[in-house]
């Protein structure tokens, strides 16, 4: 499959939503929420008045320069902490597949061009949130070198992964 890696532009902020929304993830056999969790304030902190200094985000698009996927970093402080929370230096990680291009390799290589990229910015890890229920996810955090920090009381793992700083 043809795709490639590209920029966030502003005019892929609707898609970004999307993708967040995607990154929800459900166990099988729960109700699917609606959109309106986009903004509930936990969710809604990931996304909104994005483009602010340390708001970064790749685009994934297939051969016709339709989006795919994206991975998105924010730094978040401790008053506004995230589910994926470490320090105020450490900035989160969200990304997302759509359904249909899962399983292809995109999500590694985004992972990995964001990996490389947050590094390039200065950054000396990246932090996420995952529910270790979500086994694809679970393995490719895990085999891009990501370390579970802790359990929250929801089940869900903090876990970060330590950038290199070799170049």
């Amino acid at each position: 499959m043809n795709y490639s890696i590209k920029p966030f532009e502003m005019k892929d902020l609707p898609f970004l939503w999307e993708m967040l929304y995607q990154s929800i993830y459900v166990p099988e056999g729960q109700e699917v929420p609606s959109l309106a969790i986009l903004k509930e304030p936990a969710i809604e902190k990931y996304l909104n008045h994005w483009g602010k200094e340390h708001d970064h985000a790749l685009i994934a698009v297939n051969e016709n320069n339709h989006p795919i996927g994206a991975a998105w970093i924010r730094l978040l402080d401790q008053e506004n902490a995230g589910y994926g929370f470490v320090d105020n230096n450490t900035p989160e990680l969200g990304m997302a597949i759509e359904s249909a291009y899962r399983g292809l390799g995109v999500g590694k290589d985004l992972l990995s061009r964001m990996m490389d990229f947050a590094e390039d910015l200065g950054y000396s890890a990246i932090s996420l949130s995952v529910d270790p229920r979500n086994k694809n996810a679970l393995r490719l955090y895990e085999n891009s070198g990501f370390k579970k920090e802790y359990e929250d009381d929801g089940g869900s793992w903090t876990m970060k992964k330590d950038l290199q700083h070799q170049k």
